[in-house]
């Protein structure tokens, strides 16, 4: 499972450091150097286009994991040349940038999109496994999210699109709601198809407020 990130147009980066003369950049060492997105040689050639457009980079590093708090440590190891920059560049997914901006005092930009969590299907391909809904309907579909695998969201499906077992949507992918009817015939538990899911409480999703979780405090639940 790793963050699915792509980088953002290079117009988009430059206009959100209008106004800045000196960058700091940031990349990522786990799933952005994966994707090609803010490893080392991305983290070069966002220097260089930098410099072309006549910003100053007062330095640049790629922290194993930006998402985690050893951050902190990086930030601090390498302060003299942060605090030579007005800008910090962050290749890293969102939660990436939002934990470099948490300890350091510099506004902090992002050169990336944060698309999904996602698992490589193929190599080289990911594909979206998981919206994080806080509520989770996996025991009834064969362990097989249609809330990210169905083109619709459908939480009763198939929506009778589907053409031999392909989404009506995009063809070039398999029907998701064919796949669970095939996975469930297969472990004899077709029937539980016939119940019909009720109406998803989206209070627990990301779209709701922000959310919390108390692991201290969960066990007592």
């Amino acid at each position: 499972m790793i963050t699915i990130t792509e980088q953002k147009p290079s117009q988009e980066i430059l206009q959100s450091l209008e106004g800045s003369k000196s960058v700091y950049i940031i990349g990522c060492g786990a799933c952005a150097t994966m994707l090609h997105t803010g490893g080392k040689s991305e983290v070069l050639a966002m220097k260089e286009k930098l410099e072309e457009a006549g910003k100053k980079v007062t330095g640049w590093m790629v922290i194993p994991t930006v998402c985690d708090q050893l951050t902190e440590v990086a930030l601090t190891e390498t302060a003299e040349a942060i605090r030579a920059a007005d800008v910090i560049l962050v290749m890293s997914c969102a939660f990436g940038v939002q934990t470099v901006g948490f300890y350091a005092d510099l506004p902090v930009f992002p050169a990336l999109n944060t698309l999904f969590v996602g698992k490589e299907e193929t190599p080289g391909h990911f594909v979206d496994v998981c919206m994080q809904c806080g509520n989770c309907v996996l025991a009834r579909t064969a362990g097989i999210c249609p809330l990210v695998r169905c083109s619709k969201s459908l939480l009763n499906g198939p929506c009778g699109g589907s053409v031999e077992g392909r989404c009506e949507v995009d063809s070039s992918i398999p029907c998701v709601w064919q796949t669970i009817y095939d996975r469930l015939a297969a472990q004899g538990r077709l029937a539980e198809l016939d119940e019909i899911e009720p109406i998803k409480d989206w209070s627990t999703s990301s779209s709701s407020v922000p959310r919390r979780f108390d692991a201290i405090n969960s066990d007592e639940q």
